[in-house]
């Protein structure tokens, strides 16, 4: 299948699931999420190429590659990192980084604050259209400043629930950000100039070695 516009194959692996999506077009074409504790390693590439399949589409057709780089799982992200450095370099087209913190406010509007939990009561933050701060930070949920962010600000994500309710503002829970968001912004984004991904880690990793032999991923 060839189509004018761009095609893009984006996926997840960054938490206890493994997602993916792909954009055609102006639609997500096909799309699947499954919880996963373990075994993304051996798990993402046959469900990609089932979402491939799905969509009816040969990896030929695809324009770029989309991926979660984070902030999340140290050993998840270094998987799905590492397939689409992979799969880029096999197939010849871009692939891009996209940061879940981005992918979570995909498609909304007004202020935002996207969070994700990172343990030990404190969330990885970033606002958006006028919500501060400008820059992917972590944060202790009891000194977050509520002055950064205006009135009618709306917090999402899978800290939204214990940030909205400590300082009252509305909540939208999401336990995950959507491989289709990812997929998306990654077809916004991509180009010939387009650097590789690489896993956003915004503190020093937190976890414990993994039993499973994990992919090594180039500087």
């Amino acid at each position: 299948m060839q189509l004018n516009k761009p095609i893009v194959l984006g996926f997840d692996t960054s938490g206890p699931y493994c997602s993916a999506a792909v954009f055609a077009g102006d639609d997500v074409v096909s799309a699947f999420y499954e919880d996963m504790q373990r075994g993304q390693a051996e798990r993402l590439m046959p469900i990609l190429e089932d979402v491939m399949a799905d969509a009816g589409l040969d990896w030929s057709d695809l324009s770029a590659l989309g991926v979660g780089v984070g902030p999340g799982n140290f050993t998840g992200i270094r998987i799905s990192v590492a397939a689409a450095r992979g799969l880029a370099m096999g197939l010849g087209i871009p692939a891009v980084g996209v940061s879940l913190l981005d992918a979570l406010a995909f498609g909304t509007d007004g202020p935002i604050l996207s969070c994700i939990d990172a343990r030990r009561e404190s969330a990885y933050i970033l606002g958006h259209n006028g919500a501060g701060p400008a820059e992917i930070t972590h944060v202790e949920i009891d000194a977050l400043d509520p002055a950064l962010l205006p009135e009618g600000t709306v917090v999402i994500g899978s800290s939204s629930e214990v940030i909205g309710t400590r300082y009252g503002f509305p909540q939208r829970p999401a336990a995950y950000a959507p491989a289709s968001a990812i997929a998306s912004l990654a077809a916004q984004r991509f180009g010939p100039d387009t650097p590789a991904p690489k896993p956003l880690y915004i503190r020093s990793a937190d976890a414990a070695p993994s039993k499973e032999r994990g992919p090594v991923i180039l500087s």
